[in-house]
């Protein structure tokens, strides 16, 4: 059995097909792990839900910020970017299936046997694994509620707060947790989350801002840590244990996926 992670995907759907077919995936014994985004920007965002919802058991998804956003869009909250291709999806008849099997997926998943934690956007350095998986499941809760689009879609787009407080609760809770698991990459000295900044660490000022994953983390050392979201660091993290998978395919750069055991990565440039 292998374990395969694949990056921010975002409806390349023809590259992660390529890429499976490069390491002979075979659903019957081996699972694929995606870190989020599976939609937009691509034109394969259909595809690629379908895709991942026929796996079953061989297919781990986590929850990303434009998965997030595609509740927004399929409830008409807000309007679908043209650039983000997602006309078919939205009126595929299976569309509402897959809603609902988007809404089931976590922001979190753990590999006990390989101490290894998957989000979209990383681990917030105050969090220990049992807080993780505490917050994630309270958001969980929300997205799994009949009342899902009032009580939390509608109320999701805002940067505030931007610090972690463990006494939040409701609406106010599931905001933090949703901004720091699918849109984090800087936080400031006192740890308050940067929505601004998507550059390279190499182009900031460092004495400002720095990537998540350059602070002293309360998770101990063996934890690896799996994450997308961030193109611009290309796969570069300079931590052993810190793995970034979002390497561009939608920019015209390439798709990522990860041989957990062998500790490879496979390659698909973007195609034409």
């Amino acid at each position: 059995m292998a374990n395969y992670f694949v990056g921010d995907i975002q409806g390349c759907f023809n590259e992660l097909q390529f890429l499976l077919t490069k390491v002979n995936f075979n659903p019957s014994k081996d699972t694929l792990w995606a870190v989020g985004d599976l939609v937009a920007r691509g034109t394969g965002s259909l595809e690629t839900l379908q895709f991942f919802e026929s796996l079953g058991d061989s297919g781990k998804v986590v929850l990303g910020n434009h998965d997030l956003h595609l509740m927004a869009v399929h409830a008409k909250l807000k309007s679908a970017n043209p650039a983000d291709h997602l006309q078919a999806l939205l009126e595929s008849p299976q569309c509402n299936k897959l809603i609902d099997w988007l809404r089931l997926q976590p922001l979190v998943r753990y590999l006990p046997e390989h101490q290894l934690i998957m989000t979209h956007a990383g681990v917030p350095p105050q969090w220990d694994l049992t807080t993780l998986n505490n917050e994630a499941n309270y958001v969980s809760e929300q997205l799994q509620s009949s009342d899902y689009i009032s009580q939390l879609i509608a109320k999701m787009y805002t940067n505030s707060p931007d610090t972690w407080d463990k006494q939040r609760q409701g609406i106010e809770r599931a905001i933090f947790c949703i901004n720091a698991l699918t849109r984090m990459r800087f936080l400031h000295p006192d740890l308050h989350l940067d929505f601004d900044c998507k550059l390279p660490p190499s182009e900031v000022n460092e004495g400002q801002l720095q990537p998540w994953f350059n602070f002293k983390h309360t998770l101990s050392m063996p934890y690896q840590i799996v994450f997308g979201h961030w193109a611009a660091l290309m796969g570069e993290t300079k931590i052993t244990h810190i793995h970034a998978l979002d390497t561009g395919c939608c920019w015209g750069e390439h798709l990522t996926l990860w041989h957990l055991e062998s500790n490879e990565k496979i390659t698909q440039r973007k195609l034409n």
